[in-house]
């Protein structure tokens, strides 16, 4: 085959099962990179080569009996270190967390070890998971392959940059108020959030009415493929979806003629021009497609306030000893915005969940007009490290800033976001798509189809090197 270096899961599945490449090749090709990789990126929070080099090991004995279990046997991945994988350390970006090996897999680690995935170990997060950008104080910056001035986005950050430096084919990541798709638009990724409770959590996370897992790819065909695997009911998530996972890698190759809602600001976001254009252009390929699109200028009023209210007072209560002990170990703009979510009086915090309950139905009655709502992923391309937010929106907070994706962790309907273009300076845009709760189908049968006809896999970041 060609060299693995930006090889997806199809290909590389279908390599191995051919034995035309075995897993520790793979893998020793992967370790290589890394070495070249990693001192520019800083993708890792802890490597793991000696498990990773079992999982191997493990898989290639099953290839030479031909006996692979699933697309992903014997392929190298990570795991964000806001999800719990035995035997290394989840330190969730932050110094005020302890260092020692955790005892048990989440649900979506259970069933990648099962699947025969490579674990190579945990990458990068920002602290806690609360800013949208890639920096933590425990790993400090993360750099995207486009441009290693800018951030990959976050908070999934480490696992978007080695994907899209060609590393690996797929990154697990969460997504509590848009960490896939934030990194996904701004690092020129195929990253999707399925239906709240669609792949379960456990040990419990910090907010567990608003965190989902999900994956990083290159192709929407790769990302059907890992979401598939990592899906379905477990009992120690009392929010786990206990219906049948549906056949996503199918959905990327349906023919549909969907009717799309196409919102350029929701009602309140700003974006830069440059990444308006760019979305719209995408939106028009759309309807080239055969897709019905209305424009709908107004969707909702901004509902960061209800997002701030259960998020950072998630993980302020969870972080309230060392806000109050150890302040110096978090990150300061997390710690400003903990300490505001922590202060609030239980009737103003509940007066905002009703508030949630009533916005979540307002979405459902909208999503009974479109198959899918359409809109940039965020309001910027990647911008510089060190940044908090882009310039030009400096009046917003550290997560406000992207307006467009926290809303659908409130509502818990599936959203994506998939690369549609570049900036004139070579940056990636990504667009939003949202379908109705419980339909992922949709998701994969538009974005499939767009990749097929418009899709740039081959366009590539540049050499890297230290």
């Amino acid at each position: 085959m060609k060299e693995p270096v930006f090889s997806t899961v199809s290909e590389l599945s279908v390599a191995l099962n051919n034995k035309v490449l075995s897993p520790v090749e793979l893998l020793d090709d992967v370790l290589r990179r890394l070495d070249t990789l990693d001192p520019v990126l800083n993708m890792f929070a802890a490597l793991d080569v000696e498990g990773a080099r079992a999982d191997a090991e493990a898989a290639e004995k099953r290839q030479m009996r031909g006996a692979l279990r699933s697309p992903i046997d014997g392929i190298p991945t990570s795991i964000k270190d806001l999800i719990a994988q035995k035997g290394l350390p989840q330190r969730f970006g932050s110094r005020a967390t302890p260092d020692g090996p955790v005892p048990v897999d989440a649900p979506s680690v259970e069933r990648l070890r099962a699947a025969g995935a490579v674990l190579l170990g945990k990458s990068t997060t920002s602290e806690f998971g609360c800013k949208g950008v890639g920096d933590s104080p425990l790993t400090g910056i993360t750099r995207n392959p486009w441009n290693t001035e800018k951030t990959p986005g976050g908070s999934s950050c480490g696992g978007a940059a080695m994907v899209a430096a060609g590393l690996v084919p797929y990154a697990i990541g969460t997504d509590g108020g848009g960490s896939v798709r934030i990194p996904a638009s701004l690092s020129g990724l195929f990253g999707i959030k399925a239906q709240f409770g669609r792949v379960p959590v456990f040990p419990v996370s910090a907010t567990p009415t608003l965190a989902h897992v999900g994956p990083l790819s290159r192709t929407v065909e790769d990302a059907a493929i890992v979401l598939s695997t990592i899906s379905g009911h477990d009992r120690r998530d009392p929010f786990a979806v206990a219906e049948t996972v549906p056949d996503y890698l199918m959905s990327t190759r349906a023919e549909r003629r969907l009717k799309i809602a196409w919102s350029p600001t929701l009602g309140f976001a700003r974006p830069a021009p440059e990444v308006l254009d760019i979305t719209q252009k995408a939106v028009r390929r759309l309807e080239e497609l055969g897709h019905d699109v209305e424009q709908v200028d107004h969707v909702m009023d901004d509902p960061v306030d209800l997002w701030n209210a259960e998020f950072y007072a998630g993980v302020g209560t969870k972080l309230k000893t060392v806000i109050e002990q150890e302040p110096d170990k978090l990150d300061p703009a997390v710690l400003e915005v903990l300490k505001v979510a922590i202060s609030q009086e239980m009737d103003a915090y509940y007066g905002k969940v009703f508030e949630r309950y009533a916005f979540r139905e307002q979405m459902r009655t909208f999503f009974e007009s479109y198959d899918a709502l359409i809109t940039p992923t965020v309001p910027s391309a990647a911008f510089d490290v060190g940044k908090n937010v882009p310039d030009f929106l400096a009046d917003r907070t550290i997560v406000s800033w992207v307006f467009y994706t926290y809303a659908f962790n409130l509502t818990g309907q599936p959203a994506a976001s998939m690369p549609v273009g570049f900036t004139e300076d070579g940056l990636p845009v990504g667009m939003q798509v949202v379908s109705r709760i419980n339909d992922e189908d949709t998701i994969f049968a538009l974005c499939g189809g767009y990749q097929r006809a418009y899709g740039e896999l081959d366009r590539r970041p540049g050499p890297i090197s230290s």
